[in-house]
Formats: C-alpha cells, sequence, structure tokens
C-alpha cells in the first residue's frame, strides 16, 4: 500500500481496504470506504455471503488475472501429461512400451477449447501455440481474442464439443456457470479428449465426469478444482486411473503474494489519483 503512496490508517477513517481474508469475518465498513480490495480472483464466496450486496456504494475489485500465467502453466502441465499418458507411465514398474504407445498423443495440430477468456485463458493461448496447437476461445462476448484461431459467445458452446479435442475450463463460478459441463456435454466429446479444470469444481457436474472417466468415453481429466473441495478421501476420482487430481495449489504461495502486492500497489496508486481500477467486480455478472 506504500509503495502505492498510501498510508496505511485506521479503518474508520479509511477511504480504502485491502482485505486478505475471506467472507466470514468481513468488517462493517465505515461510510468513509470507497473501496475493497479482495485478494482472491474467485469471488463467489463474497456474493453468496452478501458481502458486496450489501454495500452497494463501494467499489470492489478482485486478484482476477494477477495469478493468471502461473494457473495457466499448472493447465498446460495438466493437459500435457494426460495426453502424454504419463500417470499410467509414472506408475509402471516394468517396460511396457507397446501397451503405453497406442495411448500417446500430441498436442501438435490438435484443437483445445479454452472456456473463459480471461487472464488465464489469455496467458495460455501461447503457451498452446507454442506447442502448435490450435485454440478455440469461447468468452461471454465472442470478441475475438488474441492468439485464437476463432472466438465463440458463451451461447454457442454447444458447438464445440464434437469440434474440439480437448477442453480447458477457466471461466468463473457463477450461478450461470453451475455444471457448464455435464452428462450430455462429456458424451458429446472423443473418447481421446482431456477436460482440464484449473476454474471452480462446480463448473462440471462431477457425478457425471466419474461416469465418463470410469467408461473410458473420453481419455481423462486434469483436475485442480473440484466439487466437493476438498476432495475427500474415497471419492472415486481418486481411484481413477485417468484422472489427475491436484490440490488447488496451481498457484503456489510463494508466487501469489509477490503478484498480490503488485497489484495492490497498482490499485493504490490507480485509486489515488482517480484512474480506473484494475480488475473491478461487476455485480451483474458475479464476478
Amino acid at each position: 500500500m506504500e509503495r502505492g503512496n498510501a498510508t496505511v490508517g485506521d479503518l474508520d477513517k479509511a477511504r480504502g481496504l485491502v482485505w486478505a481474508a475471506g467472507p466470514a469475518d468481513f468488517p462493517q465498513l465505515p461510510e468513509s470506504i470507497e473501496w475493497v480490495q479482495l485478494s482472491s480472483a474467485g469471488i463467489e464466496e463474497f456474493f453468496a455471503a452478501g458481502v458486496i450486496d450489501h454495500h452497494p456504494d463501494v467499489q470492489f475489485t478482485s486478484a482476477a488475472a494477477i495469478f493468471a500465467p502461473t494457473v495457466a502453466e499448472h493447465a498446460l502441465a495438466l493437459l500435457l501429461a494426460g495426453v502424454r499418458y504419463l500417470p499410467e507411465q509414472i506408475l509402471a514398474d516394468s517396460w511396457r512400451q507397446q501397451e503405453f504407445l497406442p495411448h500417446i498423443g500430441t498436442l501438435r495440430g490438435s484443437t483445445v477449447t479454452i472456456i473463459g477468456a480471461g487472464g488465464i485463458g489469455r496467458a495460455l493461448i501461447p503457451m498452446l501455440a507454442a506447442l502448435g496447437a490450435h485454440v478455440i476461445a469461447v468468452s461471454r462476448s465472442g470478441r475475438p481474442v488474441p492468439g485464437a484461431v476463432e472466438t465463440l459467445p458463451v451461447n454457442r458452446l454447444g458447438e464445440i464439443w464434437s469440434r474440439t479435442d480437448h477442453v480447458v475450463v477457466a471461466a468463473p463460478a457463477t450461478p450461470a456457470t453451475k455444471h457448464l459441463i455435464g452428462a450430455e456435454e462429456l458424451a458429446a466429446l472423443r473418447s481421446t479428449s482431456w477436460v482440464i479444470n484449473i476454474a471452480r469444481g462446480s463448473l462440471i457436474d462431477t457425478d457425471a465426469l466419474v461416469d465418463a472417466l470410469a467408461s473410458n468415453s473420453i481419455g481423462g481429466a486434469g483436475l485442480d478444482v473440484t466439487d466437493p473441495e476438498p476432495l475427500p478421501d474415497g471419492h472415486p476420482l481418486w481411484a481413477l486411473p485417468n484422472a489427475i487430481v491436484t490440490p488447488h495449489d496451481s498457484n503456489p504461495p510463494q508466487r501469489r503474494v509477490a503478484a498480490f502486492a503488485d497489484h495492490v500497489a497498482a490499485n493504490v496508486a490507480r485509486f489515488s489519483s482517480g484512474q480506473d481500477l484494475i480488475a473491478k467486480v461487476d455485480r451483474n455478472s458475479g464476478y
């Protein structure tokens, strides 16, 4: 905050608040507060708790996009691991080349659809392009996204399932995106398709995903987020060989603090000088 040329003081006299905790302990705001900076990119819990709606005159900003390169890197790692059949090979204790070879694919020449063309999606596109993949971006507006060979609005999402090789979910969690991918969508994918979710677990119907994985109707799933989360011991996803589950660690803490500090410094400087803030929360959209 000081790097952004602000003075740190008591809440009751402040114009802005940087809040690094969750919604449960969110304080009663004095009338002097004009802006609140939240520390997470996904803020659905703040909407669910009524924090944002309870303060209609306060401008909220999130941490959207500031962790994008790190999370995009994790998404690419999950996708490559799946396409290259690494989980089975890592567990192998004997030379099984002839068994493994038919399952090993490549991203070169493939089509990868990214659902959600925000910061993470845009950071992932050049990574995929460098490996020779073609990217279809799906966004709310459908406006062209740099690097994507095609951009579709979300109301045309149904067109992509039979056209794509793999899917990366990077959209925000809102009531409109709950179970965006269910049994029908999974059934339309190819038997070699991998579904990667680094957004929120609620965007995929977990029961439908388990069925698709167990029946091998899709190639597999790489999940950094799950529904429920944390994923309980004994859940079927843990036992499925074509499911890679990481414990929501795509944004490691050693990178998170520094990135958030830079974001705070930039927004504090903008707030102090009357400029538009970065990652403003859209109350109508829910993120």
